[in-house]
């Protein structure tokens, strides 16, 4: 007879002879830590594993986030689900997530923008535009899985995983939904970005339009990077600016995300008992505090470093590694919540609308430039 933790209730035994684990697999780890702390430094070494894995040859172009997630659903689908650490996934998965979308922002120059100008935030704009309204149109013609759809639009039109992380708690996407979106997105990023490295020796467009075009159209500031690098440094940089407008215009998508969300309850038929929280009062919309975080850390990283660090760049280097590795633990935390079954049952039609949508980006960019 399977023997279980006295914290397990009668609704988690069930999802344990569902996932049919094994009574070694959820005992934590480190007994004299809290199942909480060992659930984190659980996500925390699939992350070191994820990102080991990323230095070597042919697996670097998938990235650490994607082989992170990967692993972490590679292992829930041999091992089954440690339920016992739940909770240190959940907080990896939503707390630590929400942080490094924070520590992200450092990363969003505002001063490039507006050296650069105008006319690539509107073409930003054009983009980001495009890729929504053609992946939910193709979602809908194909009947996919309109959840999936709308993180799949979103990260195709803004910056991939990084993307949907800051759109899943706005939609109140479900962990797997989340992970799901976010392993599609590593995987058509990585066929894209690859495909321009081939083709781009034949182009006959110069280093800095094939940048722009590149910073245009990817998902990923690595796949942008990855693309733009052996064009030279002024595809680069190009690319790496163009990029940076579109990542900008996920503040106002997630803000007008959140104001529909808004506007969709006020107008459902309000319950006879509406639900409440644990202060008794009516359940509110949450308001997304990490987007005000980002805000403010691309001010600091534009403004204020560059003001009391006569070279900031060390400091942003760290930041961007702890931003990674948090990234990680997320990834971790949400590839532990998918089920391999569902990801082939239901990524398919969404799959097709984004990997459409990207191809009519693709050319439709390239030939107006």
């Amino acid at each position: 007879m399977l023997k279980l933790p006295k914290a397990i209730n009668a609704t988690e035994v069930s999802d344990i002879m569902h996932a049919k684990i094994t009574p070694t697999m959820i005992r934590p780890p480190f007994p004299f830590l809290s199942a909480k702390v060992n659930g984190i430094l659980f996500t925390l070494l699939l992350a070191l594993i994820g990102w080991g894995l990323s230095l070597l040859p042919g697996l670097a172009r998938l990235g650490p986030l994607a082989l992170t997630l990967l692993l972490a659903a590679a292992y829930r689908h041999r091992f089954g689900y440690p339920l016992a650490l739940s909770s240190g996934f959940h907080y990896s998965s939503s707390t630590l997530l929400r942080f490094a979308i924070v520590l992200f922002g450092l990363k969003l120059n505002i001063n490039d923008l507006v050296h650069q100008g105008l006319p690539l935030l509107l073409r930003s704009c054009g983009t980001v535009a495009f890729s929504l309204i053609v992946v939910l149109a193709l979602g809908r013609l194909l009947g996919a899985d309109s959840k999936l759809t709308l993180l799949l639009a979103v990260g195709t039109a803004i910056c991939g995983a990084a993307a949907i992380a800051a759109v899943s708690p706005l939609l109140k996407s479900k962990d797997e939904d989340t992970a799901i979106s976010v392993g599609l997105i590593a995987l058509i990023g990585t066929l894209f970005a690859a495909a321009y490295t081939l083709i781009q020796p034949w182009l006959p467009i110069d280093e800095a339009t094939y940048g722009i075009w590149s910073g245009l159209t990817l998902h990923e500031i690595a796949h942008v990077a990855m693309a733009a690098a052996p064009a030279g440094q002024d595809a680069l940089s190009d690319g790496l600016i163009a990029k940076l407008c579109r990542v900008i215009l996920l503040v106002p998508v997630c803000l007008g995300i959140l104001s529909m969300q808004k506007l969709r309850t006020q107008s459902k038929p309000k319950p006879a008992h509406p639900k409440t929280n644990d202060t008794g009062n009516a359940a509110t919309f949450p308001f997304p505090w990490f987007l005000l975080g980002l805000v403010a850390m691309s001010l600091l990283g534009s403004y204020a470093l560059p003001a009391i660090l006569p070279d900031p760049t060390t400091l942003l280097n760290g930041v961007s590694i702890v931003t990674t590795l948090l990234l990680g633990m997320a990834m971790a935390g949400l590839g532990l919540n998918v089920s391999l079954r569902d990801f082939r049952n239901r990524s398919l039609r969404p799959l097709a609308a984004m990997f459409i949508t990207s191809v009519l980006l693709t050319v439709l960019t390239y030939i107006s430039l």
